[in-house]
């Protein structure tokens, strides 16, 4: 529908006004807030997603989508939560204890939102009994684990230990991601998914979410 095309164009463009202004326009004229989402918001930030893999995209640019998306998640946000509206799901996201890196983990904390997915971000230097506390609050199906250094990356295998000690959080699907890490490295800490990129992350919860 050309209402939605015009929103999804303009978190592609990165026009946080233009995509205020389309969403309240859309709202005032009675349509739901979770085919806004649906319809105009998820489908722009897949085109962002596809092209940021693409190498056409680059973070700057995916960043300035992602702050057009917040404008308009900003208005349809507390309807979504009025309605009772089914998000696709809670994901808790953070950088491992001992690191400090956040650009990578913000990046697809932004990407998840735009997939329709609510997000828990624990921030970074996180502990991993914050992580299991975090799930046990949330209800969280999945957890994304983010480390950029070569020396934070087996804190993960711990923080997937804590994980899977705990009754009450041990079938919580986990997946890493951070520069240095590989498929290989993932597999051996037991992590149920691995996501190179962003992107490659909202396509990999979908699929844990299953």
């Amino acid at each position: 529908m050309a209402k939605y095309q015009d929103l999804a164009d303009a978190i592609i463009a990165g026009d946080n006004v233009k995509s205020k202004e389309i969403t309240q326009k859309l709202v005032d004229s009675g349509v739901n807030a979770i085919e806004i989402l649906n319809d105009g918001l998820v489908p722009g930030m897949e085109v962002v997603g596809a092209k940021f893999k693409a190498n056409e995209m680059y973070i700057p640019e995916v960043l300035i989508a992602a702050r057009a998306m917040h404008a308009a998640m900003d208005i349809i946000k507390p309807m979504l939560s009025e309605s009772g509206a089914e998000m696709k799901g809670t994901i808790v996201i953070g950088t491992v204890q001992g690191d400090l890196h956040d650009i990578g983990k913000n990046l697809v904390g932004m990407m998840l939102e735009g997939g329709g997915y609510t997000v828990v971000d624990v921030g970074v230097d996180v502990p991993s009994d914050k992580f299991v506390e975090e799930v046990k609050k949330s209800g969280a199906k999945v957890v994304g684990l983010s480390a950029l250094l070569t020396t934070t990356m087996p804190v993960m295998k711990d923080v997937i230990s804590a994980i899977r000690a705990d009754a009450a959080t041990k079938s919580t699907m986990v997946m890493v991601g951070g520069a240095p890490l590989t498929q290989e490295y993932a597999d051996s800490i037991g992590a149920n998914g691995y996501a190179p990129d962003a992107s490659s992350a909202v396509d990999l919860a979908k699929k844990l979410m299953g």
